[in-house]
């Protein structure tokens, strides 16, 4: 597998359209998610860690209750990567899934 390479400004711009409510913050694809309890955030997280794993990727989270705040970015690119959006894009169809306040 080849190194990845961060996106340009123009590429994530673009794609950041298709992401609903994610954007850049501190230079990593910033989202917070907030679902109906404890349970279904857990499980939320527990359906994208192994969309992750499989992925090689692995987000950078944090859990409070119902409220699962992401950060993603590629360390190996130093910044933002087509990798972090195939699991930004993987996120979005699990949380769909789930029901959210």
């Amino acid at each position: 597998m080849s190194k990845p390479t961060p996106l340009a400004e123009a590429s994530l711009n673009a794609a950041l359209v298709t992401l609903d409510g994610w954007s850049v913050r501190g230079g990593k694809l910033h989202r917070e998610y907030v679902f109906t309890d404890f349970v279904t955030a857990f499980g939320f997280m527990t359906s994208a860690a192994l969309v992750a794993q499989a992925l090689d990727h692995h987000p950078e989270w944090f859990n409070v209750y119902s409220r699962v705040t992401v950060e993603l970015t590629t360390h190996d690119a130093g910044g933002i990567s087509e990798r972090d959006l195939e699991l930004a894009r993987a996120m979005e169809d699990i949380a769909r899934r789930q029901p959210q306040k």
